[in-house]
């Protein structure tokens, strides 16, 4: 795999983990002030698509959705499945 493409992965990352600390951020604030909230499916789907780091930083961060089992649990989860997926590209990657 060449640097670039190395750099952009890491890139699109870091941007989608960015966007999802701040909608989850959005969130909070919503919800302190009885607003509209964001759909959980919209949060959890933010995390499985690769922003699951920026969703725990989140969750720690602005103590929101820590008592909701779906996400206390489901987003160590993600995180668990999607370093497992990763590992295993890079090493078929690596042969």
């Amino acid at each position: 795999m060449t640097e670039k493409l190395l750099l952009t992965i890491a890139a699109v990352f870091l941007i989608l983990n960015t966007i999802t600390f701040l909608i989850y951020g959005i969130d909070k604030w919503k919800a302190k002030r009885n607003l509209w909230r964001i759909p959980e499916s919209v949060l959890l789907s933010l995390a499985a698509i690769g922003g699951s780091l920026g969703a725990l930083l989140a969750m720690k961060f602005f103590h929101h959705k820590t008592r909701h089992a779906r996400f206390r649990y489901g987003v160590p989860v993600i995180i668990l499945l999607q370093v497992i997926i990763l590992v295993s590209v890079y090493t078929i990657m690596l042969d």
